[in-house]
């Protein structure tokens, strides 16, 4: 099978590559179906630990590699991280925005439910995004670590390249649950809540796909996608999921799940390179 896999153009690997990576992220996603009743402090809990585990990928996964990436190309590595996660900060902000009128437009049209709660629905859309724009550069990272490899680049190695992507397969698990059972929280079913949280991996399999077809040219500005991806998900951190945990009335346990859901993507960040 791997015989096989590997004779395959390097662009379809990438996409292969991808596709598991985008699966992982639906299983981990899948945790919704095993939630019977939502529970308030456990809600809290789950989203005081999703707010953990985006810290800790907007470092690991995003500002880091962007910085070291950006030495490599002969970037200047502070300005582009710096441009780049000031970036996807202002563009959530504006999003932020946006959502707020258009939710007050909606009330005004009558629109809303008399149960539907409008901080629930912009919160819910505001982490989907910034999830999904999380991905977009991880895909094309493993879209050109493949097609390094066909334009023979240095440190390009296939077997490198299948390793990345596993790396980056593993650390969706916990990201894939981080938009579900959020969305679970805000009266989504189970079904929508695991909808929207896969969903928010394909991304990936489109961006690991262009960026194997077009490698030279993404490599160059990936440093700066990572860390505007990274500004996207520290702002829906701290506007959004660490302040809503921290309303419920036991949220030194809420804070405390924060440091867990750091901890766990910390560590699989670190242990899968």
């Amino acid at each position: 099978m791997l015989a096989v896999v590997s004779q395959l153009p390097y662009p379809i690997q990438a996409l292969l590559a991808t596709l598991i990576t985008w699966g992982i992220t639906a299983l981990g996603a899948a945790v919704v179906f095993f939630i019977r009743k939502p529970n308030r402090n456990f809600m809290d809990a789950m989203l005081g630990l999703a707010g953990g585990v985006m810290v800790a990928a907007s470092f690991w996964s995003l500002l880091s590699p962007s910085i070291e990436m950006s030495g490599e190309l002969g970037l200047n590595p502070w300005l582009t991280a710096l441009v780049g996660f000031l970036g996807g900060g202002v563009l959530l902000f504006l999003g932020d925005r946006f959502f707020t009128r258009l939710q007050a437009r909606r009330v005004l049209l009558a629109q809303i439910g008399p149960n539907e709660d409008p901080k629930g629905r912009k919160r819910s859309a505001l982490l989907l995004f910034s999830i999904t724009l999380h991905n977009i550069p991880e895909g094309m990272a493993i879209g050109v670590a493949f097609g390094s490899v066909a334009y023979g680049l240095e440190g390009g190695t296939l077997m490198s390249a299948w390793m990345l992507a596993l790396g980056i397969g593993l650390q969706n698990l916990p990201e894939g649950m981080a938009v579900s059972v959020p969305l679970r929280r805000e009266g989504y079913t189970r079904q929508k809540a695991f909808f929207y949280g896969q969903i928010s991996g394909i991304a990936e399999p489109i961006a690991g796909f262009l960026g194997a077809l077009l490698v030279l040219k993404v490599h160059t500005c990936l440093p700066f996608l990572l860390a505007f991806a990274a500004g996207a998900m520290i702002y829906v951190v701290v506007e959004e999921l660490i302040p809503e945990s921290q309303t419920n009335e036991n949220k030194d346990w809420m804070a405390l799940f924060t440091l867990v859901g750091f901890s766990i993507m910390m560590v699989l960040d670190v242990a899968l390179g």
